[in-house]
Order: structure tokens, then sequence, then C-alpha cells
């Protein structure tokens, strides 16, 4: 019983966490495509201000695998559960001090950087949270563990319906002027409520039984990961980058190209919330699945679907059918790419380097992203839209080859090391 009541409050920790991190990490998004532009790069051309907003998105990815290799590394050594307190309180001040930024016209300038500076913060706080959450659930497991594990997941599509349906409600509430002007600034400034909710059901998880009974612990696990695992590593960071650029050009992207050819922002938002609250329960599902069927089927297909839609996906935006395009992509197909990944990672390295290892593979994998959005805006402005797709359709093919050169990581046990050495890195039979 007591083992049973600890999974369920991991899992609700770890969903809980995740929604909070990515509610601030991703209110950063959509303001980005909508807001920032017009507010921390006035002065500039509207699709250099664009391009230069969509910049200070990708700061906060790229300093995704530092936090990712700083809380891996303590959390590795000192336990799950420090590290997710930590990270979850950076995240929500951080997020709360944007609220309070003063605007380019105010304070030139130094708006912009410590726009940046705050996102950086941003970054290594979700980067360090991702992997302490799935192990806090994966961990706690006994079967099952693709589908407890995804939790952590689900909760990136829920932070997004209820930062979109923040920046929205906001917005219809005081007008578009006093939106730009301040109200935009609240969903950021709630950031502090969310976080007390969150260490409150934080503080009642006990630390994993896997890490509680880990006896050889490395002081280096990054030196472990690095030295022992680099042929998994790499090849982990392939079968997620692609779920990461479809994430971000079914989200980021699109809600800026679907304005610029006429369809409105409020139309954009409705479906985005959507599809994102659909997505939630496409990402259990197929993880579910994954249990079953294991995690390389479900990601393979998932890949090989989302490479045929990128071609469909432009299109359906250009002539005003956004849900459609947004409930098919990022509600069926992206999360059979990227529900299974949580697990995924966990199964791919040993407890003493698990928190490490699982988190610069997906934080690595992350940068897809974060670099998705400014490539494809930069690609936009020189020859329009129609490269997009093939790029989409690349990156959805290094997926596909190295999901197909890890072994089957579903029946791996995670107390015993051995298996997760050979299940991650050897080329399938």
């Amino acid at each position: 019983m007591a083992t049973t009541t600890q999974l369920r409050r991991a899992v609700a920790s770890s969903f809980l966490g995740s929604v909070i991190e990515y509610y601030d990490f991703l209110l950063y998004a959509t303001a980005s495509a909508v807001v920032f532009n017009k507010v921390f790069f006035s002065s500039l051309d509207p699709l250099v201000g664009t391009i230069a907003s969509f910049g200070t998105f990708a700061t906060g990815y790229l300093a995704r695998p530092l936090g990712g290799v700083l809380f891996g590394h303590f959390g590795d050594l000192l336990g799950r559960k420090k590290m997710l307190v930590l990270t979850m309180s950076l995240m929500g001040v951080a997020s709360f001090l944007i609220g309070l930024l003063p605007t380019y016209a105010a304070a030139g300038w130094l708006a912009p950087a410590g726009l940046v500076l705050l996102r950086v913060v941003q970054g290594i706080s979700v980067g360090g949270e991702w992997g302490g959450a799935v192990l806090m659930s994966a961990e706690h497991a006994t079967s099952r563990r693709g589908l407890w594990a995804s939790f952590t997941n689900a909760g990136a599509p829920c932070g997004m319906v209820l930062s979109t349906a923040a920046l929205t409600g906001t917005a219809a509430l005081v007008g578009e002027q006093a939106f730009l002007s301040w109200g935009w600034r609240v969903p950021f400034l709630l950031s502090l409520a969310l976080l007390a909710v969150g260490l409150f059901v934080r503080m009642k998880v006990e630390e994993t039984p896997v890490f509680a009974a880990e006896r050889k612990r490395t002081s280096a696990p990054l030196v472990d990961v690095l030295r022992n695992h680099p042929r998994t590593l790499l090849l982990g960071v392939g079968v997620g980058l692609s779920a990461f650029v479809a994430q971000s050009t079914l989200t980021t992207f699109v809600l800026a190209y679907g304005v610029q050819v006429g369809n409105s922002r409020q139309s954009i938002l409705n479906a985005l919330t959507v599809s994102s609250a659909l997505a939630v329960i496409g990402i259990l599902a197929w993880s579910a699945a994954s249990d079953r069927l294991g995690r390389r089927p479900v990601v393979l297909g998932g890949a090989v679907v989302m490479a045929a839609f990128g071609f469909v996906l432009f299109p359906l935006v250009d002539n005003g059918y956004v849900l459609i395009a947004l409930v098919l992509g990022q509600a069926l197909i992206h999360p059979m790419m990227y529900g299974p990944l949580a697990a995924l990672y966990s199964e791919l390295f040993n407890t003493g380097s698990r928190y490490t290892g699982a988190s610069l593979g997906y934080q690595l994998a992350g940068l897809g992203a974060g670099l998705a959005p400014l490539l494809f805006a930069q690609v936009q402005a020189s020859a329009g839209t129609k490269a997009i797709p093939f790029i989409l359709a690349a990156f959805c093919v290094l997926t596909v080859v190295c999901t197909v050169a890890l072994h089957e990581t579903s029946r791996t046990s995670l107390t015993e090391d051995r298996n997760a050495e050979r299940a991650a890195g050897q080329l399938a039979g």
C-alpha cells in the first residue's frame, strides 16, 4: 500500500511539476510569437523583430542541456527530490520576474538583455526538472513504466493549455492595447501562485526506492555517461530530435505563420488550446501502448507519419484549417514520437548516472525545439515555406535511423545496471 501511495504521489508530483514548469516555459514561447517582438524589439522591422523574438526563445533551449548536467550531477549524487524542489523554485521566480521587466521603450537595450538572462534561467530550470520528474515516476513504478513516466511529458501540453488560456483570457478581458501595454504581464506574475501549489505537492513525495537502494554512486556522472555510454547518448539524441522540431513547428512557428497568412490570432490560439488538451490524452495513450508494443515501434510509426504530414501542414494552415492541422499534428501524430521518450530515456542509463544521462540526452534533443522556429523563420524570409516540410522530414529520417539502431528498452529493469547498459547501445538483432 505504501508503495502504491508513493507511486501515485510521485506521478501526481511529476505531472503537476511538469505542468507548472512548462506553463512558465511555453508561456514565453507563445508570448515570443505574439507579444515580445512588439514590446522588447519594437525598434526593429516586424519580420526582423519576430526573428529576434524567436532568438531569445531559443536561448532557453540552449540553456537546457546545462541545466540537465548541473541538476543531473547533484541528482545522481544527492537524490532526485532535492533537485526537483530547486528547479521548480527557480522557474517560478524567473517567470515572475519576466512579468516585472520594463519594455524597450522604457529601458532601451537593458529590457531585451534582462529578458535573455531570465530566459536562460528558465532553460536551466526546465533542463533539470524533466529528468528528475521522469525518474521520480519511473523509479517508483514496478510495472507500466511507459504510462507512469509519460505523465511528465503529458504535463507539457497541459502547461501549454494553461499558458495559452492565460494569455488569451487576459487579452479578451483587457483589450488589444491594454494587453500589449501591461496585460501580457499577468500570466507571468501568476507563476508564484502555481509555485506555491507545486511545492506543497512535491514535498510529500519520498525519494525513489531505486536511488535509495543504489550503492555504487559515481562521483562524476557526466564523465561516466560520456566515457562509457557515448553511443547511447548520441542515439538517444537522434531518437528525440525530430519530436522537438515537430513540437515547435506545430506550436510556436505555426502560431506566428498562421497570423501572417491571414488567420486571426485568436482562432490560432483557440486551435492550439484544443490540440494541446487532446495531446495530453494522446501522450498517455501512445505511452501505454509502448508498454505493450515496445518503445521502438511506436516512435518509428510516429516519425514516419510526421515526415509525411509536414507536406500537408502548411497548405492546411494557408486555407484556414488550422484546427484540423494542429489536432492531427499535435494531438495524434506527435504524441507517438514524444510520449514514449520519458520511459525510453530513463531506460538507457545506469542508476548512478541516470539523471545526468537521461537529462542530457533529452535536453540536447530539445535543442531542436528552440532552434527550429528561428531556422524556419529565416528560411521563410528567404524562400517561403516550401523547404520547411523537407527539413522536417529529414529530422524524422534521422529519428528512424537512430531508433532502429537502439535495442528495445521496454523490458529493461532499472535496478539491474547490466540490463540498462546492454539494452541501450546495441544494434537491433
